[in-house]
């Protein structure tokens, strides 16, 4: 009779039993025997979207399934790093108690502080964390953002470590006058009488990272802003189709004209 976890243990004490036999070398499973660190990260961020896809669309049975497959992805990586006598799964949270604590001690120590300062001490720890990382030289305020995040939130990690320094405009006029700056710049290069490819691709780039830096202060994360944009236009490119469709149309035959009619007539429903 096959092994099941103990209905007597906590449900992380059984979620580890349970990654502890697939990893089992007799008796595990073949795919989760073959992965390593490196193999399961296309899975990890898949998994992260699908929690931020579930919390925006509103169900919570969706939302707590799917935060049950990114922990999954959580004792994987501490299954392998005790095999390899790294770390485990105590040793996580463990760390992450520990960092926590030291990054709220107007929570947990005796220090009042407003919003401000929380956001100052929060910052200032991350430093050091930064700093003690490194065995010589001086710790960059950009070390430790990540390469590997989308574009335009790293985006706005890189224009808001900055800031913490006060290497940032002092407010949004002077954000709005760099975009058009940038949005100048690109129509330069078009009209050149002979198109750089290289150059336009810098300008517009320019241009997308003065748009971030508007959005962030402003308050806003642009990767959220730009992922409803997505979905709005989405859902009203999807009813211009249905509108030509019931006409017995097909998109193809259509004018941009009409398109835009339609268009505008479900921007107005």
């Amino acid at each position: 009779m096959k092994q099941q976890p103990d209905p007597s243990h906590s449900a992380i004490e059984q979620l580890l039993w349970v990654m502890d036999r697939l990893r089992d070398p007799v008796g595990g499973c073949p795919w989760d025997l073959k992965q390593d660190f490196s193999t399961i990260v296309p899975f990890t961020i898949e998994e992260v979207y699908e929690v931020v896809d579930a919390i925006e669309k509103g169900n919570p049975e969706d939302i707590r399934e799917e935060l049950g497959d990114l922990l999954f992805q959580v004792v994987f990586y501490a299954r392998l790093g005790k095999e390899k006598a790294w770390f485990d799964f105590d040793a996580i949270a463990g760390g992450m108690v520990e960092k926590l604590i030291r990054r709220h001690p107007h929570v947990f120590a005796n220090q009042d502080f407003d919003e401000s300062q929380v956001k100052a001490n929060w910052e200032a720890e991350k430093a050091k964390e930064r700093q003690d990382k490194l065995s010589e030289g001086i710790a960059s305020l950009l070390d430790n953002i990540p390469q590997t995040l989308p574009a335009l939130k790293r985006a706005a990690k890189l224009q808001k470590r900055c800031a913490t320094v006060g290497f940032d405009w002092p407010d949004t006029d002077g954000v709005f006058d760099k975009i058009q700056e940038e949005i100048l710049e690109v129509k330069v290069e078009l009209n050149k009488p002979h198109l750089d490819e290289q150059a336009l691709e810098e300008e517009l780039g320019d241009l997308l990272f003065a748009t971030v830096n508007l959005a962030r202060k402003l308050k806003k994360d642009p990767e959220t802003l730009l992922r409803r944009a997505n979905n709005k236009f989405e859902k009203r490119f999807r009813q211009v189709e249905d509108h030509i469709h019931k006409q017995g149309k097909q998109l193809a035959d259509c004018s941009l004209e009409e398109m835009e009619r339609v268009w505008q007539r479900v921007k107005k429903d």
